[in-house]
């Protein structure tokens, strides 16, 4: 194809195009939906949601302190560490060869873990329970703790790695945890527990808004978010401009080509009047019956046609005959021109 390259191109910008803009998308409906959110960390909470059509706010900002409901978890690497949530991965470090022939460092998560107790948001006299905490969009823990240790390969791991295309550097072991009595602000929907009638609820929104689970102010939150919006908004900006400037360049090059065949069709069909002309005005006009194109039965035969060996049309003729010889009927294979002297 003529624009394989800019076609290719123009794919994968527009595959990049489309990834960045749902995440500006994303972002920017995120930081809307939290400029319009209200914090809730006053003793009327609960009063708050009974005036409430069904008893629910669709999408809040509860801040509180961290209470485990029943025995908490427990660090493995700081035991005195006590949390509600444990995240423990296992990465492995390793250089692997890429398709253009070079290492590159690559990180692979070899197991990743999480540990869930019910937990609640505390402030003063009201409780609100976390449903569901790892469906948060965002879900801030603090490292415990992050141990790497390095591998160190023997000759035979080097010989091996070099066949395979990958040479392992080291495993890295993290532990995160969502501690108790830690400070942090809760955004989703809050409504009344189904089970307990005193307790209220925090869950992921039903209506599609973000769900937050994050130790930052909201301001700091939105600057972040907006941060992100600001990026993906750039990359879109780039992205689009590429494309249009791939599209505008491919156009170009398509109207440009149908022209150039275009003028040099014209060129063509003037060249053959101009020849049939001139062949018409060197023609004998005192021709026997045998020496009469046997189409038009005006012109001199002047092709001979392969490979049956008939010279029977004229060149004029010759244009519309491409199949079969009108005297014998054998497939054409070939024509050429002839000279009757």
């Amino acid at each position: 194809m003529d624009f394989l390259g800019e076609i290719l191109t123009f794919g994968i910008d527009s595959v990049i195009f489309a990834i960045c803009l749902k995440q500006y998308i994303y972002y920017r409906n995120a930081v809307k939906a939290i400029q319009n959110v209200e914090l809730y960390d006053g003793p009327d909470l609960d009063n708050v949601v009974n005036n409430n059509i069904n008893n629910k706010i669709h999408h809040v900002a509860v801040r509180g302190l961290v209470k485990p409901l029943g025995e908490p978890l427990q660090s493995i690497n700081k035991k005195h560490v006590l949390g509600v949530i444990q995240k423990l991965s296992i990465k492995e470090h390793v250089i692997a060869r890429t398709s253009a022939g070079f290492w590159s460092d690559q990180t692979r998560t070899m197991q990743k873990i999480f540990n869930v107790i019910p937990f609640v948001l505390k402030k003063d006299s009201f409780s609100v329970e976390v449903i569901d905490p790892l469906s948060a969009d965002i879900l801030d823990l603090d490292v415990i703790s992050d141990h790497y240790e390095p591998i160190v390969p023997t000759v035979l791991d080097h010989v091996w790695g070099f066949l395979t295309g990958v040479r392992q550097r080291g495993v890295q072991t993290t532990e995160k945890m969502l501690r108790v009595d830690s400070i942090i602000t809760i955004i989703g929907e809050l409504s009344k527990s189904e089970t307990k009638s005193d307790m209220l609820t925090l869950q992921s929104p039903l209506n599609g808004s973000p769900f937050y689970i994050t130790s930052m102010s909201l301001p700091t939150l939105i600057r972040k978010l907006d941060d992100h919006r600001k990026i993906y908004r750039v990359i879109c900006i780039i992205c689009g401009t590429i494309g249009l400037l791939i599209g505008g360049t491919v156009m170009r090059r398509y109207w440009k080509d149908k022209e150039q065949k275009r003028i040099a069709e014209e060129l063509r069909r003037t060249l053959e009047i101009s020849r049939r002309q001139r062949r018409q005005r060197v023609r004998d006009t005192d021709l026997r019956t045998d020496q009469i194109c046997v189409i038009c039965n005006t012109n001199a035969r002047e092709i001979i046609l392969l490979p049956c060996g008939h010279v029977c049309i004229c060149e004029d003729c010759s244009d519309s005959i491409n199949n079969n010889c009108p005297i014998c009927r054998t497939p054409i294979m070939q024509k050429a021109a002839a000279y009757i002297i």
